[in-house]
């Protein structure tokens, strides 16, 4: 990789940097031809997609059977790992559970009650490969939530992971259908003969899911519209090269189009840095995946002229992931707001909350991070206000709501009012 100065970056180059791109619109129109088929042919076109993209002929949609009998397949320690990761993931999705409240305000009763959404959609990437992390991360936190049916849709497979599958049946999920990809997000937003619709759809895909889920919403809820992986690592003089290096090199291996960032004020560190990534690459297995990621426009080791320089671009790159090799690194994550999950210290590797450590990896990215968090319980629940109020602390505000009403021109508001308090 090659060391950047900030200052020396041109307008196109702040610009890949700061306004990523997945390559949702170019996937939209696509993304939209297969959502409407499977809306109106259903299973029939879940199956002609699967032999299509997935060169699967899938026979039966419902694999709720066959997650239960992948996770009795499973060797003991992938159950064990799975266990783990699950009982950490539900302990800190639990502190999230809000409580009801009502207080009173001058004697009006006021408060707040928050009930789940009844049917939620979770999707899962697959197909060969193993994702038990994410069927961990999007089913828990609805379990905990305690929305009543949880739905799983995964790529299906000639021979599916029992890895993913297992944990999707561990994790709680009640409901497993095998359909990948846009089409997926299409049967869980409108429902085929064998997939229920659900009303809120999550978790993390291709271009293509994210373009579906942007496809559907309004019809259904999403939690956000999600790009590659990203990760921005702000180092000081005193990090070892070798494990920013090593965070970059790992988020690479995600995905060819993820964004991976170091930004330091000191030029040593910068250069070690680079040639670091350079020299573990060539020790990894997913290099195809790797190279191409580090060579993105938005990828790249980055040399601020100070500190407050470098904690400025972490701060418009708005992070999926930001990690913090500082003296002091909670002060420095004090001055960043926008970032999906933070990871202080060289001991909190990313990798720690991609599994276990019991945060969720669901996370925004592309900057949405100034605007939004990544999945929780709250993902799953519905706020309510509620109110009572009796005669006396109605006629308190009496005055208040006759006046803004007639002011607003709605007579009929301040009559509503006026009426209670007639002999």
């Amino acid at each position: 990789m090659n060391v950047r100065a900030i200052a020396d970056l041109s307008p196109d180059e702040r610009t890949a940097l700061f306004e990523r791109d997945a390559g949702i619109a170019d996937a939209r129109s696509d993304a939209r031809e297969i959502v409407e088929r499977v809306r109106t042919e259903g299973d029939v076109a879940l199956r002609e997609y699967a032999e299509e993209f997935d060169g699967v002929a899938v026979g039966n949609v419902d694999l709720a059977d066959e997650a239960e009998r992948a996770w009795e397949r499973l060797d003991s320690d992938v159950r064990a790992a799975i266990e783990d990761a699950i009982e950490n993931v539900r302990a800190f999705h639990e502190r999230q559970l809000p409580e009801d409240w009502t207080e009173s305000f001058d004697g009006r009763e006021l408060g707040r009650r928050f009930r789940p959404i009844e049917r939620a959609g979770v999707y899962v990437p697959g197909g060969t490969a193993a994702y038990p992390s994410s069927a961990i991360m999007g089913v828990v936190p609805a379990d905990v939530a305690g929305v009543e049916q949880i739905a799983v849709a995964t790529p299906p497979a000639e021979e599916p992971a029992d890895a993913t599958l297992g944990a999707i049946h561990a994790a709680g999920a009640d409901r497993v259908y095998a359909a990948g990809g846009a089409q997926a997000i299409g049967a869980l937003a409108y429902g085929t003969e064998t997939v229920d619709r659900v009303q809120k759809i999550v978790g993390p895909g291709n271009r293509w899911v994210s373009a579906a889920k942007a496809e559907v919403q309004g019809d259904v809820e999403i939690d956000f519209v999600a790009g590659p992986s990203e990760v921005l690592v702000l180092a000081d003089a005193d990090a070892n090269p070798e494990l920013v290096a090593a965070e970059l090199v790992a988020q690479a291996e995600h995905d060819p189009n993820a964004a991976v960032v170091a930004v330091t004020a000191d030029e040593a560190l910068a250069n070690a840095t680079a040639e670091a990534v350079e020299a573990q690459v060539a020790e990894r297995d997913r290099t195809e995946t790797i190279e191409p990621a580090l060579d993105n426009d938005a990828s790249g080791v980055f040399l601020a002229r100070s500190e407050p320089e470098a904690v400025a671009l972490a701060e418009e790159f708005a992070p999926e992931h930001l990690a913090i090799y500082a003296a002091d690194p909670e002060a420095v994550a004090d001055r960043i707001p926008s970032a999906g999950s933070v990871f202080l210290g060289e001991y909190t590797p990313v990798a720690a909350g991609d599994y276990a450590s019991g945060t969720n990896h669901v996370l925004p990215t592309n900057g949405l991070a100034r605007v939004t968090g990544g999945l929780s319980v709250d993902t799953f629940l519905r706020a309510s206000t509620v109110q009572r109020l009796d005669r006396e602390s109605l006629g308190s505000i009496r005055e208040t709501i006759e006046t803004l009403a007639e002011a607003e021109g709605l007579d009929a508001h301040a009559e509503s009012v006026r009426k209670r308090f007639e002999e």
